[in-house]
């Protein structure tokens, strides 16, 4: 077959591929809080660790240490404490898409329009996917579920989130990581979705108590200006929207910031900082808005919304400080490109290799594992 301009040599396929991945990036939610230290939200990996089962992803956990030391001239030697460190493995897969076009007649335009059409798509898809991945990795919900509830489709093996290597790590909230907020006892209460009501919705007095509650819980915040520790809070649109409209929140916002328009009261952000947690609005929040509402025989059945009835609409809120997210990135995408029925049907593929797990450790509080940087917190919105 003759030779066509939809040929690309290695060189420019690498081009087109870190194209891609800088719109993925770019738009990526998630990737604002990623850093290649251990005093970032969501630590990322760029490089394979040699291992006794050969090249794994491997984060390492270094809690604090919990002797006092010695005192005085007494001796250090044969007194010192072993670090506690844990090492965390990430598994990685292969996730990938691929674009066809429909034919030289459909499309009435050149392949190169058609290479910027998918280097936009796809950078689009690859970064809502990652964002999508993030939420429900943070959550604990299983990635055969949608971050607004609702199932997604079975399609044939190797085609859904779930297939992949890295899914199967994703595991429910700890017991002293998880909390509901109750508005009846304004207090937390045990992390239950079925006792969940819909006056549960999330208040200023909530994320006062709940930043108490991380710190009791050694949830190591992340370091900011002055040695300050900060708390990343991630609510849903509609949970930021019930926040505004709590008196307390209103008030606190208002006087923790310059009246004007750098104030996020008047200025209209989706983030907004008061008494060091800064609270985001994010679509991709773990909900149940897309779930089904059931009947009490489905309480607590995936797909359905909460409450005592599974009609209750409900967020995961997450607090997260340092680590509270792993992220294996191994190198840019791979583009690919072929031809279909004799050259008149271009198509391109897209693979990124990449992993999410959520850290564990042995907390030196409950005596137990428990997640290590994210407090998970169910309201109703």
């Amino acid at each position: 077959m003759a030779e066509t301009n939809f040929a690309l040599s290695t060189a420019q396929k690498k081009v087109w591929a870190r194209d891609v991945w800088s719109i993925a990036r770019n738009n990526s939610f998630a990737f604002n809080f990623m850093g290649d230290s251990p005093n970032a939200m969501i630590q990322r990996l760029t490089e394979l660790t040699r291992t006794e089962r050969g090249d794994q992803a491997v984060m390492t956990l270094v809690p604090d240490l919990e002797g006092d030391g010695t005192m005085g001239d007494y001796d250090l030697e044969g007194f010192e404490e072993a670090g506690l460190a844990y090492d965390l493995t990430i598994n990685i897969d292969q996730i990938g898409h691929a674009m066809k076009s429909k034919g030289k007649m459909s499309e009435q335009k050149s392949i190169v329009n058609f290479r910027k059409t998918v280097r936009d798509v796809m950078g689009y898809w690859l970064s809502d996917r990652i964002d999508q991945m993030a939420f429900l990795t943070l959550a604990g919900i299983p990635f055969t579920r949608k971050n607004n509830g609702g199932l997604r489709p079975v399609l044939a093996a190797g085609h859904n989130l779930s297939d992949l290597a890295f899914a199967a790590d994703v595991s429910a909230p700890t017991s002293a990581r998880h909390l509901r907020w109750s508005n009846s006892l304004q207090d937390f209460a045990a992390g239950d979705v079925t006792a969940v009501v819909a006056a549960d919705v999330p208040t200023y007095r909530m994320l006062v108590l709940a930043k108490a509650y991380a710190k009791e819980q050694y949830i190591k915040g992340i370091s900011g200006p002055g040695g300050q520790e900060i708390y990343h809070v991630f609510v849903t649109p509609t949970g930021m929207a019930k926040l505004k409209l709590d008196p307390d929140y209103i008030a606190n916002v208002r006087y923790a910031f310059a009246r004007g328009e750098k104030n996020p009261l008047f200025a209209g952000t989706t983030s907004v900082m008061a008494d060091g947690l800064i609270i985001h609005e994010f679509r991709h929040v773990y909900n149940t808005l897309g779930a089904t509402t059931g009947t009490i025989s489905n309480v607590g059945a995936a797909g359905y919304k909460w409450g005592a009835t599974a009609a209750v609409k409900g967020q995961r809120i997450a607090m997260c400080g340092a680590q509270a997210l792993g992220f294996c990135d191994l190198g840019s995408p791979e583009w690919y490109e072929k031809d279909f029925d004799y050259g008149r049907k271009p198509g391109i593929s897209l693979d990124k290799i990449l992993g999410f797990r959520k850290p564990k450790f042995q907390s030196p509080i409950n005596g137990n594992v428990q997640d290590f940087g994210v407090l998970s917190i169910d309201t109703a919105i």
